[in-house]
């Protein structure tokens, strides 16, 4: 689940500056229109644009340009608009728009939902929008976004990744910080809380502010948790304030026991 957001990278069919983009090859069934009073192209009709190795499918496509004195093109934003498809060699993106400004360097993916998919079968998916920050090698996710593989799932109001680069240069997804109705599932437990942090090197996601965990009926509350991605367990930790853990257990024989409750008639038994 780690490489989830960091797939919108390889997604970027004019991720480079515009004085180092290359050709851009636009195909259609229907028709291909350059509209040079405009400075745009519009390709109808299963539209296709290549670019470096990557594809975007959509019903329509959109490039606006600029030309210099010496009549160089230089496109400045890319829309694709209807059943949007776009194509890497190892992952895969869906929606109903995908906007690309390069003036801004913001790429935009829309669709209920917008969704990406990689080759391990890592998915993520947002009900409003996904945006990648080139410059900021940052990407943001709103909008009931879940990200998930087969055996866990996060989810949250909103996503923002942050991006450093690897010791071969390549950006790697370095932490992302989770808010709003935030929910962790693994095959062990389910937990609950207000925000989190998810550190993708780790495996590990740290959850904060009225922190819930369901363990086979057992229930644990706090206000810090950690969740181990890799193995599914999920602890419950005390808060940097001191503040205390408390539970409810569930035995084999069904019977409740409130942790609190049990340990203070133990104390009074003394």
């Amino acid at each position: 689940m780690k490489n989830a957001t960091v797939l919108l990278l390889s997604l970027l069919l004019l991720s480079t500056s515009p004085a180092q983009s290359q050709d851009l090859e636009v195909f259609a069934d229907k028709q291909v229109e350059l509209h040079q009073n405009e400075k745009k192209l519009v390709a109808v009709g299963n539209a296709v644009a290549k670019k470096d190795g990557n594809t975007i499918n959509a019903d329509t496509l959109t490039a606006f340009y600029d030309e210099d004195k010496n009549g160089k093109t230089t496109f400045k934003t890319l829309h694709a608009q209807g059943n949007v498809k776009a194509l890497a060699q190892d992952s895969k993106a869906f929606g109903d728009t995908m906007d690309y400004d390069l003036s801004k360097e913001e790429v935009t993916l829309t669709g209920k939902p917008a969704k990406i998919v990689n080759q391990n079968g890592d998915i993520i998916t947002a009900e409003d929008k996904i945006i990648y920050y080139p410059k900021e090698a940052k990407a943001t996710a709103y909008g009931n976004v879940t990200a998930y593989n087969k055996q866990n799932k996060v989810q949250s109001d909103e996503m923002i990744s942050y991006f450093e680069k690897d010791k071969q240069g390549n950006l790697a997804m370095n932490k992302v910080n989770i808010a709003g109705n935030v929910k962790i599932t693994t095959p062990q437990a389910t937990a609950t809380s207000k925000r989190g942090i998810y550190l993708p090197k780790e495996g590990k996601v740290k959850l904060y502010e009225d922190v819930v965990i369901n363990q086979d009926g057992s229930i644990l509350r706090g206000n810090y948790a950690e969740t181990d991605l890799n193995t599914g367990i999920s602890r419950m930790l005390a808060g940097e304030n001191g503040s205390r853990v408390s539970g409810i257990f569930r035995q084999s024989s069904q019977k409740k026991i409130n942790a609190s409750d049990d340990k203070e008639k133990n104390n009074h038994a003394e």
